[in-house]
C-alpha cells in the first residue's frame, strides 16, 4: 500500500480506502455482517487505514460495523462519516440549524463509539447550502465543542465542490470521479490543489460497471439501487452508474477491455487510472467480501499507465460518455 496526504488534515491516508455503503445493507442487495467484517479486516491487513461511512448507511448499521472493527485493531485508522441525509424533508434550511447538525453528530459519535469524529462530511446537501455560510459556522462550532476534528463535504456537482472550498475550514471534498466522469479533473482538481484540500474519490467503479462483470441481462436485487435508481427515482441519478445509461456503459466497457494489462482485473485497472491523478488523496471502492477488498488494495501496486492508455481513455470518454454526464455534474 502507498499513502498520500489528505489535504490539511495532515493524515497519511492509504491510496485505496474502504467505502462502507455496501455493507450497510440498504442499497446494494443482501449483506452478511460476518462477511462484511471480514472484508474490513482484510482491507486493514493489506494496509488500508481510511474508511468512509455515513449515518444513513443501513440507518447507522455501517457505522456500528466500522466501530466493531476499529475496537479489534491496534492500527491507527481514520474514519470519515457523513451527515444530513436523515433530514426529512431533505432541504437546505435543515442544514442551517445547529441542533439538527449536533443531533446527527452525537448519534454518529454513539454509533462509532468515539468522543470526537475524525472527519464529518455534509452528505450531498442541496446546492443552496454552499451559499449559506452559517452552515459552515455551525460546523466550526462543533469543532470548538470537541465533537469534530475535521470537516468537509460530499458533493454531487463540480460547481458545489468549487463553492465549498471557498470556506477556509473545509479540508476535504468527496466527489465522483472515474473513467466515466472526468469533469473533476478538468474543472476542480487544480483549485483543490491550490487550497490544499484533500480529494476523496467515490463511485470509482461506476457502481460496478467498471468491473467488467455486467451484461445486458444482469439482474440486480430488488433492494439494490442499480435496480431501483437508474433514473434518479430515489436519489441523485449520478450515484447509480455515474449517471451513464446502462447500455452505453456496457458498450464503453467492452472498448476498455483491450487496454487492461495482462494479469490485472478491469476493476484494478479502473482504480489505477484514478491514482494517476496526483491531486487524488484516496479512493474508496466498496467491498462486500474479503476477496473484493483484497482485489481493490492490489490496485495500489500496479505500474503506472502509459500516456497512450490515458489518451485512449480520454478519447473514449469524449466519444461515448461526455454528452451524457459532463454538463450535468
Amino acid at each position: 500500500m502507498h499513502y498520500r496526504t489528505l489535504g490539511r488534515t495532515g493524515w497519511n491516508a492509504s491510496e485505496i480506502g474502504f467505502g462502507s455503503w455496501g455493507i450497510g445493507g440498504d442499497a446494494w442487495g443482501q449483506t452478511d455482517d460476518s462477511v462484511a467484517l471480514a472484508a474490513l479486516h482484510k482491507a486493514i491487513d493489506e494496509g488500508v487505514n481510511f474508511i468512509d461511512t455515513a449515518d444513513v448507511y443501513g440507518n447507522g448499521h455501517s457505522e456500528q460495523l466500522v466501530a466493531r472493527v476499529r475496537k479489534e485493531r491496534s492500527e491507527p485508522l481514520f474514519i470519515a462519516t457523513k451527515a444530513g441525509r436523515r433530514l426529512k424533508p431533505h432541504v437546505a434550511s435543515g442544514y442551517n440549524n445547529l441542533e439538527n447538525l449536533r443531533g446527527f453528530v452525537e448519534r454518529s459519535l454513539r454509533n462509532l463509539d468515539v468522543e470526537a469524529l475524525d472527519l464529518l462530511q455534509l452528505h450531498c446537501p442541496p446546492s443552496e447550502v454552499y451559499d449559506m455560510p452559517e452552515v459552515f459556522g455551525h460546523l466550526d462550532t462543533l469543532v470548538h465543542e470537541g465533537k469534530l476534528k475535521n470537516y468537509g463535504v460530499s458533493v454531487e456537482k463540480v460547481e458545489e465542490a468549487l463553492k465549498a472550498i471557498q470556506y477556509p475550514n473545509v479540508k476535504t471534498v468527496q466527489i465522483i470521479f472515474n473513467m466515466f466522469r472526468l469533469k473533476p479533473a478538468e474543472a476542480f482538481f487544480a483549485a483543490a490543489r491550490e487550497r490544499n484540500v484533500g480529494i476523496i474519490v467515490r463511485v470509482p467503479l461506476a457502481s460496478g460497471l467498471l468491473t467488467g462483470k455486467f451484461k445486458s441481462d444482469t439482474q440486480f436485487d430488488a433492494k439494490d439501487h442499480r435496480n431501483f435508481n437508474r433514473h434518479g427515482e430515489s436519489f441523485d441519478q449520478g450515484e447509480t452508474f455515474s449517471g451513464v445509461d446502462y447500455e452505453t456503459g456496457l458498450q464503453a466497457v467492452e472498448e476498455l477491455r483491450d487496454l487492461v494489462p495482462e494479469g490485472t482485473t478491469m476493476a484494478q485497472f479502473a482504480l489505477r487510472w484514478i491514482l494517476m491523478f496526483p491531486e487524488v488523496s484516496t479512493v474508496i471502492p466498496g467491498a462486500k467480501n474479503p476477496e473484493q477488498a483484497s482485489g481493490n488494495t492490489q490496485a495500489a501496486n500496479l505500474a503506472p499507465l502509459s500516456d497512450d492508455t490515458m489518451r485512449r481513455i480520454q478519447d473514449l470518454y469524449d466519444r461515448r460518455i461526455r454528452a451524457q454526464v459532463h454538463s450535468r455534474w
